[in-house]
């Protein structure tokens, strides 16, 4: 339906504009109008798809404002391939854009699109087992494409090598298109419905009122309006900051090579697929009756080192011809057809880069209708009709349509945004486009060591192997063989099958569960939130989906939804007094939460309410087992028999003022101390002295995911998404519809309770699979149930008490019972139901749960803590 009203609007100017002489409504040089509701910034073919879905959807006050002219910057060339073999949330995205592309080609606009396919190269064992992974849930959710062998491959594509090639995938519905012609067109076709473009205009500020955007100051003069697009390619964070409060935009852009053959003869065929030769980092496509090749190098140049992007870019580049010459060889190596290319045209055409590789998109923290669309990694064209799509209804909703958490703005920090920050980080970014990412185990190498906790060094000493979340060091694993004098442990070497330093987190996680485990959770997100009177009271109800008015000293478990009831927040809050609460919520919420607390704050008009994010006021140590209680006892020299879900101050040692929580983050039992961080250390030293009798050491926080998988406790962006509510992830219990308080959310559950749920959340033991010798389960695996695709894992691990793989994941009806409107307990359970999961292209079966199953007790009371002796193979080096 959408596309065939799309067709219906833009075929009234189908005759006059197909050959791309659309009529230009420039204002004169220095004419600008005074008012738009929307100003975006940019002109390139990512801006112009907003423009264009801005008019589609009736919004047709737009003013794009353009430093050059239209398709100047990074739109002005680039490879033009469209991959659909990728993450689902990335895939739906590219998936929108070749269908737009594919309409204004239908409609008679020449844009060179091509649905040539493309193949995918493995040259290792490993690679071939991240394509079937890859493979194993895009067949399921709609995407065509399979596993070939070299000969069939040799048959696709005669010119390419493949004596060396483990396998690969043929995408069949993969296109390539003209950049530059599409970024035209769509500019073109936004002018027609109303849109106005004005060129050599530079936005030198944007203009706010009370956080939220009232105008532009151009060059030109200055423009009222309500939205402001920040969509300035490689000038969007530059611009970002020209704002008060300065907005952070955390993209920077790397030197980024492709080189052309010219004409290489008649056996070049115009439909030949394109090829990613991942382990070769390279790319290639055919170009004019030869090829076009790009790479992803391993360690890339960030651009203009020297300088911010200059306006004048094309003449500050230059062709590195010594970078170049090995990049050449490894596609001539592939493609030897490329030898009869004596001089390749070889062009430095620089793209943002993001410092996770993900688009930056949507609504910004700082300026509320302060929106983003940039960060395109490389391929502006690839995502461009998608990202125009979704941000255009995020602006028209005031919410996302579809799910984007994984590319939202709100992601980032400050310290995300700093020049000498994105430097480093861009020179790894871009390489880790094709690279093998196995889960958990590919920590990044630059812009390290920013945001560390007090016992960040001396957790190093004892063995700490550090990942990062939102730029913060976290000890994932501690390798216990290391001694005081060696050089600090390393991640080893990735793989998909058991991690090599599994035989550690065994180890911590038995002293879990017969002695004292310590974990470093100091990233957490922590939020004071206080009024003089009880006002914060009412306005945490009106928030919170769980009843927060609880006794003093208590805590409560609660989500924070959104209008249809997903979750916008997951959260413990503690009230500490009448009219103070302290919220702990997940890392990556720090920025996210805190802005839209601050926006329902600000919707309220209630100024006796206040925020404060505390989170690097506190280290946080989760002191986990059974014999946490005996060693903080003594510790604390108090009764520290505390009722779960409670809290109270205690001295440690010789530090006051220490928050005891009794809940952990693993679902065992023991405490949550939150520290002021002067104390950190003190308190962290008297653990280890006082807990040696108690069995004490340290624990990472992969152990702790592994546990918490297993006591089913979901997590947030894998499990608790704004598209997913407690009902379906098995968290009703924390939602209380009966209090008295209205709050957002309220009538979407209340339907969803009476109507029954679509999805649910449900825990898994897979079953006849050896975790010493089979790949294991990382999160993306399709479900089947009779053979039915019937949803995805979203989380996986190992189950310490059932000695088993275990995974979460979202069950859906399947197509053969699409008739039943919701889906149930005595469905999902039914006898006749068999349950497999997919693990790169291998079925294993698995036993549903509705709950978390019973765990073996294996706490030992009544005797001192000894290292437990088990039957598996070891995988730790001597």
């Amino acid at each position: 339906m959408y596309f065939s009203n799309l067709r219906s609007k833009l075929l009234v100017g189908l005759k006059c504009h197909r050959t791309l002489s659309f009529a230009r409504t420039f204002s004169s040089e220095d004419e600008i109008v005074a008012q738009a509701q929307v100003v975006i910034a940019g002109a390139g073919v990512v801006a112009n798809s907003v423009a264009y879905h801005l008019v589609l959807n009736g919004w047709n006050d737009i003013l794009v404002l353009e430093q050059g002219h239209i398709g100047s910057g990074t739109s002005h060339f680039g490879s033009g391939t469209l991959g659909l073999f990728k993450p689902i949330a990335h895939r739906n995205i590219v998936q929108y854009s070749i269908k737009l592309y594919q309409q204004l080609q239908d409609m008679g606009y020449d844009i060179e699109l091509k649905q040539c396919g493309s193949v995918n190269l493995a040259q290792t064992k490993d690679r071939l087992i991240a394509l079937k992974r890859r493979l194993a849930y895009n067949i399921p959710t709609g995407l065509h494409c399979e596993l070939i062998t070299p000969k069939q491959l040799e048959d696709l594509h005669p010119h390419l090598r493949t004596d060396d090639i483990e396998g690969a995938v043929w995408v069949p519905e993969d296109a390539v298109a003209n950049p530059k012609i599409i970024c035209e067109v769509l500019a073109g076709l936004a002018q027609q419905s109303g849109a106005k473009y004005k060129e050599n205009t530079v936005v030198e500020e944007v203009l706010t009122k009370n956080c939220y955007v009232s105008g532009v100051k151009t060059d030109k003069g200055i423009v009222n309006c309500e939205y402001f697009i920040n969509c300035a390619g490689m000038w969007a964070r530059e611009l970002g900051l020209k704002c008060k409060p300065p907005v952070r935009i955390p993209a920077y852009p790397a030197e980024h090579f492709y080189a052309t053959t010219g004409y290489l003869g008649q056996g070049v065929n115009e439909f030949l697929p394109c090829v990613r030769d991942f382990d070769s980092h390279t790319y290639a496509r055919e170009y004019q009756g030869g090829f076009m090749v790009g790479w992803f190098e391993p360690e890339a140049k960030p651009a203009f080192e020297s300088s911010q992007v200059p306006r004048d870019w094309l003449n500050h580049l230059k062709k590195d011809f010594k970078r170049f010459s090995p990049l050449w060889e490894k596609a001539v190596n592939r493609i030897p057809i490329l030898l009869q290319c004596k001089d390749p045209e070889l062009v430095n055409s620089p793209d943002n880069f993001t410092p996770d590789g993900r688009w930056i998109l949507g609504e910004t923290a700082e300026v509320n209708n302060y929106f983003v669309a940039c960060g395109m990694n490389g391929n502006s064209l690839q995502g461009a009709g998608g990202i125009g799509k979704a941000v255009a209804e995020w602006v028209i909703e005031g919410e996302p349509t579809q799910d984007l958490l994984p590319f939202t703005v709100q992601r980032f920090l400050d310290v995300h945004n700093s020049r000498h920050y994105l430097r480093q980080r861009t020179k790894e970014i871009v390489g880790r486009h094709y690279a093998v990412l196995y889960p958990h185990q590919c920590e990044y190498k630059y812009a390290r060591n920013l945001r560390c906790s007090p016992l960040y060094s001396v957790l190093q000493t004892r063995g700490a192997v550090f990942g990062i979340r939102m730029a913060y060091e976290r000890a994932l694993y501690f390798d216990t063989t290391c001694k005081r004098g060696d050089p600090f442990p390393q991640m080893p070497p990735g793989t998909f099958y058991k991690p090599k330093f599994f035989d550690f987190m065994k180890e911590e996680f038995q002293v879990c569960k017969e002695g004292v485990g310590i974990i470093d959770m100091s990233s957490f997100s922590k939020i004071e939130i206080k009024s003089d009177g009880l006002e914060v009271v009412n306005y945490l109800q009106s928030l919170c989906s769980n009843d927060i008015d609880i006794p003093v000293g208590t805590i409560v478990h609660t989500g924070m939804q959104n209008e249809q009831g997903g979750y916008e927040n997951d959260c413990m809050l503690v009230r500490q007094s009448e009219n103070s609460y302290f919220m702990v919520s997940p890392t990556s919420q720090q920025t996210r939460v805190y802005e839209w607390m601050t926006r329902n704050l600000e919707a309220r008009r209630d100024s006796m309410v206040h925020l404060k994010d505390v989170t690097s006021m506190y280290t946080v140590i989760n002191v986990v087992g059974p014999k946490a209680r005996e060693l903080m006892s003594e510790l604390s020299n108090s009764d520290m028999n505390l009722p779960p879900f409670s809290y109270k101050k205690v001295n440690v040692g010789y530090a006051s003022d220490v928050m005891v929580m009794s809940f952990t983050h693993t679902g065992e039992a023991g405490y949550c101390l939150y520290i002021p961080s002067e104390y950190a250390l003190h308190i962290y030293y008297r653990l280890l002295r006082v807990g040696r009798d108690y069995g004490i050491r340290d624990v990472g926080t992969l152990t702790q995911r592994f546990m918490r998988i297993e006591r089913f406790i979901p997590f947030w962006a894998e499990e608790l998404t704004s598209f997913t509510t407690p009902f379906e992830a098995g968290n009703g219990y924390s939602v209380r519809l009966d209090k008295k308080h209205d709050f957002i959310g309220k009538m979407a559950l209340q339907k969803q309770k009476e109507d029954g749920i679509t999805k649910r959340l449900i825990f898994f033991h897979l079953n006849d699979i050896d975790p010493d010798k089979d790949i294991w389960p990382w999160g993306g695996e399709p479900i089947y149930r009779n053979d039915e695709f019937v949803g995805t894992v979203t989380s996986a691990g190992y189950g310490f008490c059932a000695d088993k793989l275990i995974c979460l994941g979202y069950l859906q009806l399947p197509n053969s019972l699409s008739n039943n409107r919701t889906i149930t307990s005595d469905l999902i359970m039914s006898k006749d139901a068999a349950y497999q999961i997919d693990i790169a292209g291998h079925r294993f079966s698995c036993t549903p749960y509705l709950r978390a199953p019973p765990l073996i007790n294996m706490t030992v009371q009544g005797r001192k803590y000894k290292p437990t002796v088990v039957s598996y193979k070891s995988d730790i080096s001597n």
